[in-house]
């Protein structure tokens, strides 16, 4: 399926993104040059916001929900619009008159620094989450482009994520991010419209999954008994029940707003005018990109099957419907429908553009999760003990960088049948379970709450969401993260 057209595509694309990116990065003298420069306009914002945003899980991740739950699948780009907005149009004024240029320092400056240093160590627990599903969508893209094992293509992603952290990073701000957003947004739409196309609208692309379903094996191994059973799956926009779908869809509200690199658009603004600018315009535009990945999704279940379905038919007696294709899994519906039913050059590009836009949020994550291991976590240990480290602090950045990649291969084998936007939920529901009470407080209550009860807050709401994720509790895990870091915190708040 990948032709000599696709590889040029790919390759033209990479390479233009990665020359426009680099010539754009020499005007960033230094990280201060972006958070607190203040000349950033509102385009620049918004392309800084959607660049880490808009990535695998708002894809492929997108992609493979409705692949097996239909349109609820879109509540993933919902969420993170609604955080872009709640971000512009409620945070960006504080946040730009605290005088802070990260979350952190908003805390520490009210909190003191343990609960700097915690929230910290908490905020690594949710960035290895992301980081863990960024791994699992360049395998994705990796396998349906070399049709190699997944283990073997995690290696791969993992190395491709490393090279670009220590060649530079692909930088969401500036000309670079705007051109790489620009081909993904068209990509995404083209095969969006393709789909309507080849589906004969929404109609066409549900009579498909019913004429899947149609084989009763295939419809009791997926939990379906019957039309209304396919409805209530693909045709409802809570297929997996009310609580869990619009409590992921708040976890990536809130958890948007919690972020670091989100928050760092806002202070880059020339004024908080064009911050508040750009984020509406980035919440305006994302959920364009959820539904026509959506709808992919949706086409692929009604033309494919995984390979664990058709080997389950196989051993019933059965043969594939006819027209059916397979695929390795759920994973590969996005980057194999680019391949097989978009135009090669056209496809080239989109897969080029969504491969290093994986790769560039990958190597993002990953380098602000080793700084905040070198510098939060061994750099304070060091100090407590009064040691000096051993290895300088750009040695222990690559080291660090090492240790974060082999972990999150082993953890995105463990973890390869999940679904990747249900990793983002958790992962942004962590740190608004961590973040949101303490640094809202610290923007609109300053001085009202003690800082022990903060820290304590902060580690009860993450141990909360992570067991409630684990157990498997109903509803999403954040409601239970959120409402414990609250019943620790509310308590304690003084009255003057």
């Amino acid at each position: 399926m990948l032709t000599t057209v696709h590889i040029i595509g790919i390759l033209l694309t990479v390479g233009v993104l990665l020359a426009v990116s680099v010539l754009s990065g020499r005007k960033v003298k230094d990280a201060k040059s972006f958070t607190t420069g203040g000349k950033a306009g509102s385009w620049m914002v918004c392309g800084a916001i959607l660049g880490t945003l808009v990535g695998g899980q708002s894809t492929i991740g997108t992609a493979q929900l409705a692949f097996a739950y239909g349109l609820s699948a879109w509540w993933f780009t919902i969420g993170a619009a609604l955080g872009a907005l709640v971000l512009g149009v409620v945070y960006a004024g504080p946040l730009r008159r605290s005088g802070c240029s990260t979350l952190m320092e908003v805390v520490r400056k009210q909190y003191g620094r343990r609960a700097e240093t915690v929230g910290s160590i908490l905020f690594l627990v949710g960035i290895f989450i992301s980081i863990t599903s960024q791994l699992l969508s360049s395998s994705a893209m990796i396998t349906s482009l070399f049709g190699i094992h997944l283990g073997v293509a995690l290696a791969i992603g993992a190395v491709l994520i490393a090279a670009l952290v220590f060649f530079g990073g692909i930088r969401s701000a500036g000309a670079g991010g705007i051109v790489k957003l620009v081909l993904l947004y068209v990509s995404s739409l083209a095969a969006g419209i393709a789909v309507w196309r080849l589906g004969s609208g929404l109609d066409g692309i549900r009579d498909s999954i019913s004429a899947v379903y149609s084989n009763e094996q295939l419809a009791s191994m997926n939990g379906i008994a019957g039309a209304e059973d396919i409805h209530r799956r693909y045709g409802t926009f809570m297929a997996r029940g009310p609580l869990k779908d619009l409590g992921g869809c708040l976890s990536l509200t809130l958890g948007v707003v919690c972020t670091q690199t989100y928050a760092q658009a806002i202070w880059s603004a020339a004024t908080t005018r064009k911050a508040r600018r750009g984020a509406v315009y980035c919440a305006a535009l994302i959920p364009l990109i959820g539904a026509a990945c959506t709808m992919v999704g949706m086409y692929m279940r009604g033309h494919y099957v995984t390979t664990a379905e058709a080997a389950a038919l196989q051993k019933a007696g059965e043969s594939l419907p006819a027209g059916i294709g397979v695929l390795e899994n759920s994973l590969q519906a996005f980057p194999t429908f680019i391949l097989a039913h978009l135009p090669s050059w056209l496809g080239g590009i989109a897969l080029g553009a969504l491969l290093i836009n994986i790769l560039g949020c990958g190597s993002g994550l990953v380098l602000g999760a080793a700084t905040i291991l070198t510098r939060d976590v061994y750099g304070n240990l060091m100090t407590v003990l009064h040691r000096t480290p051993r290895l300088g602090q750009l040695a222990q950045t690559r080291l660090s960088i090492v240790m974060l990649l082999l972990a999150g291969v082993v953890a995105a084998h463990f973890v390869r049948g999940s679904f990747i936007n249900d990793l983002g939920f958790l992962s942004l529901g962590l740190r608004a379970a961590a973040l949101l009470l303490p640094l809202s407080f610290a923007l609109w209550l300053p001085g009202r709450f003690n800082p022990r009860a903060i820290t304590i807050s902060m580690i009860t709401g993450t141990l909360v969401m992570l067991v409630a994720g684990i157990v498997g509790l109903p509803a999403d895990p954040m409601y239970y993260g959120l409402t414990a870091s609250a019943v620790v915190l509310l308590p304690t708040i003084k009255r003057t």
